[in-house]
């Protein structure tokens, strides 16, 4: 299901929250809950995967991650700041101190002049800490394809946010 690269930077994400006695939390759409997946696919995780948050609608992102339903109107669920407020609500609603959120336009359909196919939006938020965004436009590769690159990226920015942040926060 994964490849081996995407398995690899999975393992070295959970032993870095490891040594870091941190917990992580998802909050997935256009990924569909890949990167819990792939995560929780790895033997030990449940001592540092809190859970995963599958808010592929926009009521599921309102509901589950209080992401207001006006913010989304306005932005557009594609957009940096449902990402952040995703990855925001995702640490609220969990026993997380870390969290990591996507929403973007897999295709092959979906995306406009202004928000392309292969357009998505990442975000990282810990505790006590500023939440860091990255757009990313992985450009119309395929829906596959979109899909796993985020997941790479997504992992780079939770191993970069602990690198720059250190473990866990008094």
């Amino acid at each position: 299901m994964f490849d081996r690269q995407l398995i690899i930077e999975a393992q070295d994400t959970l032993d870095m929250l490891r040594e870091g006695r941190l917990m992580l939390v998802t909050a997935e759409s256009c990924t569909g809950g890949l990167i819990a997946g792939l995560l929780t696919s790895i033997a030990g995780s449940s001592d540092i995967v809190d859970r995963g948050f599958v808010t592929y609608s926009n009521e599921a992102k309102s509901e589950m991650l209080g992401v207001p339903l006006s913010l989304i109107e306005q932005y557009g669920a594609v957009s940096e700041q449902v990402a952040r407020e995703m990855a925001e609500g995702a640490l609220r609603n969990s026993r997380a101190n870390v969290s990591i959120s996507v929403t973007g336009i897999a295709g092959p359909g979906g995306g406009s002049e202004h928000k392309p196919v292969g357009l998505v939006h990442l975000a990282c938020a810990r505790t006590q800490m500023p939440t860091h965004h990255v757009r990313m436009t992985y450009g119309d590769i395929g829906r596959n394809e979109v899909r796993h690159a985020a997941i790479g990226t997504a992992l780079a920015m939770i191993r970069q946010s602990i690198s720059q942040g250190g473990g866990m926060l008094a």
